[in-house]
């Protein structure tokens, strides 16, 4: 099963969007570009909205039949490990192999060594195409990331053989993720990951690193464009070159997590994927969500008022809702809309402050935060938030859809 060069992650906490978001990669496919829908929902999202993996795929494979979509698609195990992993098993053909936990923690002193050997006709200065300048890179060096990224490649290892074991070799495809950690990992750094991984024998199709700078949820990059460009560019050589140089699957790319709304980089990745001809994979993750309460708020009456309900009830539930976020969020409380002032909102001005239009001056990137993490609010609506959106569902299509595909799939693969 391979992964076509082009894909999007895309989550649907409520699995109602699935026709609406393919809608989007549709109209990019009129524009010459094809782009592969990954259907993506994590355990985590699965606990709190109390919904199935086979019910991600029953929405991809509906709204595949119903739209005639004659691509590839995938449906996502997204951030899973040995734990979580056996409830997918059966719905899923994309796993996202998450071992950013196991960073840091030490390898066998065995192994490490063994390790280092085996790389040390690396050490010196390396030239690897599309990178300026030589890579400096000492034996020292090399034992200092495996100490660091070796137990987690590892633990990756056991993941892809358990999934191997009960899918059979070929039938999915693996990613590895590691962006979820607290330093960024450098072009140097992901070379010798990619050397781990091929040792370990896993046919990665795609690795997310981490990247300079803040991939906060459903907000704007924060950080360094032009760091980010170098980064994102030697990246893709880091790549290119681990192909050929360790036997790694040739369709190898990069991947972006929590890419949603990075709209200060996308021309950076747009340039880089053209310039390179290299593939990318890239998160929207809950967009979709926030796209849902926008189309309810606009759509008046009952639709309006569950909006302003899911927001005072976040904002009552600010330390529940946002500490497991904590680390991909920065909300200032003090910039946050009291519950009063926002039950006093007609639906145009909600959805003016929640709407990913930072030339609008109602745009709220701290209001849009806490929403975004604020889907478990609507998950304990039950009947009230699904009705809901089956009865408004024309207003909300046309927002998830327009959201998709003018400010993301456009944005990133198409371009001007």
């Amino acid at each position: 099963m391979i992964l076509p060069k082009y894909s999007m992650g895309i989550g649907d906490r409520f699995a109602h969007q699935g026709k609406a978001q393919l809608a989007a990669f549709i109209k990019a496919k009129e524009l010459g570009v094809e782009v592969a829908p990954v259907w993506n929902k994590s355990n985590r999202e699965h606990t709190i909205v109390h919904s199935e993996p086979t019910s991600v795929r029953e929405e991809a494979n509906h709204a595949v039949k119903v739209l005639g979509w004659k691509g590839a698609y995938f449906v996502d195990a997204d951030h899973i490990g040995l734990k979580t992993v056996d409830r997918f098993l059966g719905a899923s053909d994309f796993f996202t192999i998450d071992v950013a936990d196991f960073i840091g923690k030490p390898a066998d002193d065995s192994d490490i060594a063994a390790f280092v050997s085996a790389c040390g006709k690396y050490a010196g200065s390396l030239r690897v195409p599309g990178i300026e300048g030589a890579l400096d890179i000492t034996p020292a060096r090399i034992e200092a990331i495996a100490r660091k990224y070796l137990h987690a490649v590892k633990e990756a290892g056991k993941v892809y053989r358990h999934i191997e074991a009960a899918k059979g070799k070929g039938n999915f495809a693996p990613e590895i993720s590691m962006d979820e950690t607290d330093q960024p990992q450098t072009p140097i750094d992901l070379l010798f990951i990619l050397a781990a991984i091929a040792a370990e024998k896993i046919p990665v199709q795609t690795i997310a690193p981490k990247f300079t700078g803040r991939f906060n949820k459903g907000v704007d990059y924060v950080g360094d464009v032009k760091q980010f460009e170098k980064e994102f560019n030697d990246d893709l050589a880091v790549i290119a070159f681990a192909v050929k140089e360790f036997g790694l699957p040739p369709n190898l790319k990069l991947s972006v997590h929590s890419g949603s709304d990075k709209f200060s980089i996308y021309p950076a990745i747009r340039r880089a994927i053209r310039k390179t001809g290299a593939g990318l994979h890239i998160k929207t993750a809950g967009t979709t969500w926030l796209e849902e309460l926008i189309g309810l708020a606009s759509a008046g009456g009952e639709g309006t008022q569950i909006a302003r309900d899911v927001y005072a009830q976040a904002l009552g539930r600010f330390d529940e809702l946002c500490g497991p976020y904590a680390t991909v969020i920065d909300i200032d409380k003090s910039k946050l809309p009291t519950a009063q002032e926002v039950a006093g909102w007609s639906g145009e001005q909600y959805a003016n402050a929640l709407r990913h239009d930072q030339s609008h001056p109602q745009y709220n990137p701290h209001f849009r935060q806490l929403l975004h993490v604020g889907f478990k609010v609507a998950a304990q609506m039950g009947d009230r938030y699904t009705d809901a959106l089956k009865k408004f569902e024309s207003v909300v299509a046309k927002n998830v859809t327009e959201n998709m595909f003018d400010r993301h799939l456009k944005r990133v693969f198409v371009g001007d």
